[in-house]
């Protein structure tokens, strides 16, 4: 049922710690990075569907060798794409040059992507052309090796302007105004600051050139050019960079917000976004993979050698709980039981909206990132129904008979598969004038399950523009022909826009907001629209620390199921039959479900950094003025 979010990309880096003749040996092969880095992404491929991008180091080439080999796509299976070209040229080599075989050394010389560092990146587009372009990994190219740099992160800016007004006084002339551009270019100029630096202390060590280059690579302070970068940046992000000698890092914002873990044995370090991909492809236990810390980053430096470093001072952790909602695969053993944990937690709002009639209810989900939830609320109704039958016992024990002790306990949950996706009508929803009715049936359901005397629950993890519940799902589910239909979301009401990833920038789009601003017009209070607005623009030029976001003013003279109740009304039409209940997780229950990811802006406005506090008065300011541009 959720609407299409678009969100947080992913990344995944292997650093090899052996020599490749010792990959050959053990696992048959010297691809054997290549592979791993394969099933990285396609583990994490969930993050990313527009784009993807793998990038490869060679350490300890010969000058005249290639040493940095990168491959992106933008194709329709954009893994499938890049990994596809990358083994056509490899075997290609190969056929061309058969003695290739089992020479791990030429392998190395003569083919490219074979290495012992690789960083790759999946990518959800959160607004923009989907150029092959902006695809990561970013590559900043200089003929001195240390300066080569290449980047790749999950992550969004708040203060891009900023950033891009600062490498201006640096005297830089950026190629576009992008956090992407931006960011890399500002590490980049540190770095060269750097590796300048250095040089002329070899050369008054009475190195020559060439000589210096080692002696650069061995004493380059990674974690100090980050700190330099890093000072001024406000978002979230997880970004990793490799340095063309094979230097490499991986940094996570001081809140946390955008998450990063990472292993390490004799043979590999891995980074990735998610643990699960790590634990997967290596065959490595739950505790074996680690969270980098907030504020933190892994410094890999040439030599092998790991260490972990902290960049900035840690904020208030506030790590993104729709993470653990919707886009982390469910399969973390964590994140799992933390999706079970919210249809639990939701549980008794349902048994309210179906006054406890569990025998004429019928319980499912859509869309299929729901089905955990569903379990964990499938419990909680199990649980209701044992109270249910022992009261029934216990009330009846002087009368109760063998027919009517079974007709009890043979009381069940109805749970059905109500709503199956056609996914091939997806490719013809591209004409406007025919497209509601289009998607009114990119569901097909299942007939004959659901009585006109039942209630039907339908859980999902998120209702954010409402869009796809009005126009496709309540109608479908209106079909059969219920007694009451219950829409129940297990994230709390989506009021604020996201800067920080996800694809939520225009607070207008959010039918949270618009059920706020109906309820002000049917109590004769839509001043308060104007009075917002001015409040808004006069923290325009105010700095960061003193941005505080005015938008909540909107919501605060309604509850919760006020504002619920309203968004029922718009999502429904005259057509629909049933009654419509909608019930929206608590932000209490959700941090009681996630403990560890406190990150509640989008519901709250508790904006983890100064910046998210500007960008939601400046999404207000482009709602009022009706200025269709992005906050951020």
């Amino acid at each position: 049922m959720s609407d299409a979010l678009k969100h947080e990309c992913g990344i995944a880096m292997v650093r090899l710690l052996k020599p490749l003749e010792y990959y050959k040996e053990k696992y048959g092969t010297a691809f054997y990075g290549v592979n791993k880095m394969y099933l990285m992404m396609e583990k994490q491929h969930n993050r990313g569907q527009d784009g993807a991008g793998f990038a490869s180091i060679k350490l300890d080439v010969n000058p005249g060798e290639r040493y940095i080999s990168r491959v992106r796509s933008n194709a329709a299976q954009p893994i499938q794409d890049i990994f596809s070209q990358i083994n056509q040229r490899i075997n290609l080599e190969f056929q061309n040059h058969p003695e290739l075989k089992d020479d791990v050394a030429a392998q190395k010389k003569h083919i490219p992507y074979i290495g012992e560092v690789f960083l790759g990146h999946v990518r959800y587009g959160t607004f923009g052309i989907n150029s092959v372009e902006n695809v990561h990994p970013f590559l900043r190219q200089n003929n001195w090796m240390h300066r080569n740099l290449i980047i790749a992160g999950n992550f969004n800016m708040t203060n891009t302007n900023e950033l891009f007004d600062n490498l201006i006084k640096l005297g830089m002339h950026p190629k576009e105004k992008a956090d992407t551009v931006t960011v890399m270019e500002r590490i980049g100029h540190f770095l060269d600051d750097a590796v300048s630096k250095l040089y002329k202390k070899a050369k008054a060590k009475g190195m020559n050139k060439q000589e210096a280059s080692p002696y650069i690579a061995e004493n380059l302070k990674v974690a100090k050019i980050l700190r330099k970068s890093a000072s001024n940046w406000d978002g979230g992000y997880a970004m990793a960079g490799l340095l063309g000698h094979g230097d490499a890092f991986v940094l996570r914002d001081p809140a946390g917000i955008r998450p990063a873990y990472y292993y390490q044995d004799e043979e590999v370090i891995v980074v990735a976004s998610e643990r699960p991909a790590i634990q997967t492809v290596f065959n490595v236990s739950f505790e074996e993979v680690k969270e980098l810390d907030p504020g933190n980053a892994i410094i890999i430096k040439k030599d092998g050698s790991m260490k972990i470093s902290e960049i900035l001072a840690p904020l208030e952790r506030r790590s993104c709980s729709f993470e653990r909602i919707y886009f982390s695969r469910g399969s973390d053993a964590e994140i799992y039981q933390e999706r079970k944990m919210l249809g639990k937690l939701i549980m008794p709002k349902i048994l309210e909206a179906i006054n406890f009639d569990t025998e004429n209810s019928v319980f499912s989900f859509i869309p299929n990132t729901a089905e955990t939830s569903f379990y964990g609320m499938l419990e909680a109704a199990q649980d209701e129904l044992n109270k249910q039958k022992n009261e029934a016992i216990l009330n009846e024990r002087d009368s109760l008979t063998a027919e009517r002790l079974q007709q009890i306990q043979a009381h069940k949950i109805r749970t059905e598969k109500i709503a199956i996706k056609d996914v091939k009508l997806r490719t013809f929803i591209t004409d406007d004038s025919s497209r509601d009715d289009l998607v009114a049936h990119v569901y097909d359901v299942t007939y004959g399950v659901v009585k006109p005397t039942d209630n039907l629950v339908i859980i999902d993890d998120s209702i954010v523009r409402g869009t796809t519940l009005r126009k496709s799902i309540l109608k479908m589910l209106d079909r059969l022909n219920p007694k009451k239909i219950v829409v129940v979301s297990s994230a709390p009401q989506i009021r604020y826009p996201d800067c920080y990833g996800i694809d939520m920038a225009r607070l207008e789009d959010l039918v949270a907001f618009q059920a706020a601003l109906e309820l002000h017009k049917d109590r004769g209070t839509s001043s308060i629209v104007e009075e917002i607005y001015q409040k808004c623009r006069e923290q325009i030029a105010m700095e960061d620390v003193n941005v505080i976001n005015h938008v909540k003013k909107l919501y605060a003279p309604f509850t919760d199921e006020e504002i619920s109740d309203k968004i029922a009304e718009i999502i429904s039409n005259e057509n629909i039959r049933a009654a419509v209940k909608l019930i929206f997780q608590s932000v209490d229950d959700l941090h009681k479900a996630c403990p560890k990811n406190l990150g509640d802006w989008y519901f709250t406005g508790n904006y983890p950094t100064a910046g998210g506090n500007r960008v939601v008065n400046r999404a207000y300011i482009n709602f009022y003025e009706g200025n269709p541009e992005r906050a951020y």
